[in-house]
């Protein structure tokens, strides 16, 4: 019985290689679907587009662009130097990236994320982020622990 399928594998398809000869374990591949869509029971994509932004690091550069502020980077095996401080005002900032400006000599520098380790502020910072149905910033205020206990 060699030209029988199994009938306890579903997922597999005969596959014709050469003159006719089926070839049996064969799977077809999955159609190909962005990142963070599904397959509906239909077959289609559906792409899923997040109802508010996410509180992502490039977006509270976002809402401090124009402030002054202190980047503590890492450069991994720099002989020279393995941590620097840049000081400068927020321009712009990306997914991957920072620009930031130096007010004293009107230099311009773009940061990569991939080497920043904290940011600090001399002042109050705009933050915001989705939670639980609402929003919280900066103006939000604090529960106090011992009400809660």
């Amino acid at each position: 019985m060699p030209n029988m399928m199994p009938n306890a594998m579903p997922n597999m398809m005969p596959m014709m290689m050469g003159k006719n000869a089926p070839m049996v374990g064969a799977q077809a591949s999955p159609p190909m679907v962005p990142s963070g869509s599904f397959i509906n029971s239909q077959g289609g994509n559906i792409v899923a587009v997040p109802v508010a932004e996410e509180s992502y690091v490039e977006n509270i550069l976002r809402l401090n662009r124009g402030k002054m502020a202190s980047f503590y980077m890492t450069y991994e095996n720099n002989r020279e130097w393995n941590a620097k401080i840049f000081r400068g005002i927020i321009e712009a900032a990306g997914r991957d990236h920072i620009i930031i400006s130096d007010p004293s000599t009107g230099m311009r520098y773009l940061l990569l994320m991939l080497n920043l380790d904290y940011v600090t502020f001399d002042g109050p910072i705009q933050y915001e982020y989705p939670f639980e149905g609402g929003v919280v910033t900066n103006t939000t205020p604090m529960n106090n622990r011992e009400e809660e206990i």
